[in-house]
């Protein structure tokens, strides 16, 4: 029989799966929510405001909407693939589609190395925030010792790193409320503080063209430190693909998790860049060197603004937001180890693809990412440039990843092998006319952007002492290790055994008149 075109499934059996997540938990706003969560407005807003305004000044409020137009077209070209494939570890099945085997595992390697290191990184801004609330939370020292601040970060990141373990091996029923709960939160929060700051605003938007004049030691001028600040940006608009990632857990996958995607990335432009703005106009000193230090910043300037009861007030929403941010990212890092194991594409990947029978969740891997996660904190527990490090590093990777997926895709484009004709599996999105020129765009920025976010900087790279060489090419050096050990364990290891375990396969059905011994066994990825 003619299968019926449906939205309402995520195509599982055309990777050769069967369903063993849990079906229709995540509605429309879980899953916008997911995007939102992972973004995270108030996380990455706070947490690099230090470094994008003590880097740019005020103008580079800009490398926002910069960054904005770009990876609007990155998630354009992700809406089109979650259409036809809303499946776990989006990136990666996406890449299968449209790559070979070796860019698309290495597409999951990538991403699943950066959502690892992003969940550390997402975990540390807690030190950023918690200790201007109140001071107690200072557990280390007293924050004026070299290590002070870094080692307590740590210490913070490692309490809220067994949390989102504990919660997302619990279920993604549990996940998904807690994360819509903090998204309401987080998103009434913001709308309150721009409302807040416009209403002491003490300048005028002109304020956006000031560039301290800044750059001038740079061969490129200001735009030389633009390009560098705009590390704080990229750092927030990513992550958006975790709606298509959790489409194995969502109603009416194809319709829903593409516009999920298109939302959440210009929610959070539209919010972000708000938040940005009402804290440049209200600020009480844009001289202040404390609006460029990482215990000052933009946390700084809500509590100069809005007084110390009421500001810290909204500091706690800044660490709800901190803490369901974690919680996606560590939720999109679980469904890429999965996504992963189940094609037998890891090393123990039976273990690390099984799914809680009750639960309906892969707890093995929620644990394992956990653990992985912290490992990142530990070793670099003595390094005060951490949090610029890790946020770096996890930026290029995913920026690597993406762009596994949005040039294979440019190609088959070209190649007149995409968009696919309309079939019993249509797509719930399509950028019909307009998805080549999208396309372009969406990879000509990401090699832009990873070009320079990799480039070895010290601003980035080695800000503070001790100023060691190793430290300045760390990002080259790290991301450089990455691909290399996963090209290693790919082609000398993984390739040999790749594809479906049986427990995850989808049963073939032989039409009746086919030889009874021509029998076909689950498909092999």
């Amino acid at each position: 029989m003619t299968q019926l075109k449906d939205h309402d499934t995520s195509g599982l059996g055309d990777f050769g799966y069967k369903q063993s997540l849990s079906t229709g938990s995540i509605g429309k706003f879980a899953s916008f929510a997911a995007g939102v969560s992972y973004i995270s407005i108030l996380t990455s807003v706070f947490q690099l405001f230090y470094f994008g305004y003590g880097t740019g000044g005020p103008a580079y409020w800009w490398t926002w909407v910069g960054v904005f137009v770009g990876q609007l077209m990155v998630a354009l070209v992700f809406a089109e693939l979650a259409g036809r494939y809303p499946v776990a570890g989006a990136v990666y099945n996406w890449a299968k589609q449209l790559a070979s085997k070796t860019t698309s595992w290495m597409a999951g390697w990538l991403m699943l190395i950066a959502s690892i290191v992003t969940i550390g990184a997402v975990a540390l801004s807690l030190q950023i925030t918690m200790p201007q609330i109140w001071q107690g939370f200072q557990m280390v020292g007293d924050g004026t010792g070299p290590n002070d601040f870094a080692v307590n970060g740590v210490l913070l990141a490692t309490i809220l790193i067994a949390f989102t373990t504990l919660v997302n091996a619990f279920g993604v029923k549990l996940t998904a409320a807690i994360n819509s709960v903090g998204v309401f939160v987080e998103l009434f929060a913001a709308v309150f503080l721009v409302l807040a700051l416009a209403w002491h605003a003490v300048r005028g938007p002109e304020v956006v063209f000031d560039t301290q004049g800044l750059g001038q030691d740079q061969p490129l001028g200001y735009f030389g430190v633009f390009l560098i600040a705009a590390m704080a940006s990229g750092y927030a608009m990513y992550g958006f693909d975790t709606a298509g990632s959790l489409g194995e857990e969502t109603k009416n996958p194809k319709k829903t998790a593409p516009r999920a995607i298109i939302r959440a990335v210009t929610a959070s432009f539209v919010l972000g860049g708000a938040v940005l703005l009402a804290a440049l106009l209200a600020a009480p000193d844009l001289s202040d060197p404390a609006l460029g230090e990482a215990d000052g910043g933009l946390q700084y300037i809500v509590l100069s603004v809005l007084g110390g009861p009421f500001g810290k007030a909204f500091l706690l929403c800044v660490v709800v937001a901190i803490t369901v941010c974690a919680l996606a990212v560590h939720a999109a890092a679980i469904r890429m180890m999965f996504a992963m194991a189940r094609d037998n594409n890891l090393p123990f990947s039976r273990q690390l693809a099984r799914v809680h029978p009750a639960r309906k969740t892969p707890t093995v891997a929620a644990i394992t990412t956990g653990v992985l996660a912290i490992i990142p904190l530990v070793v670099n527990i003595g390094q005060p440039a951490i949090f610029t490090i890790l946020s770096s590093i996890g930026i290029v990777l995913i920026y690597l990843a993406y762009l596994l997926v949005t040039a294979p895709m440019l190609r088959n484009r070209f190649l007149k092998k995409w968009p696919l004709a309309d079939d019993a599996t249509e797509s719930g999105f399509s950028l019909g006319k307009w998805g080549f020129m999208v396309n372009l765009i969406a990879v000509v920025w990401g090699s832009a952007m990873t070009v320079n976010l990799i480039w070895p900087r010290p601003e980035i790279y080695n800000s503070v002492p001790p100023f060691e060489w190793y430290f300045q090419w760390g990002g080259v050096i790290f991301v450089g290790f990455v691909v290399v050990v996963g090209l290693l364990l790919y082609k000398l290891r993984i390739r040999h055994r790749t594809g479906v375990l049986e427990e995850h396969a989808v049963a073939v059905q032989v039409s009746a008149d086919a030889d009874e011994d021509d029998h076909l066994s689950p498909a092999l990825i």
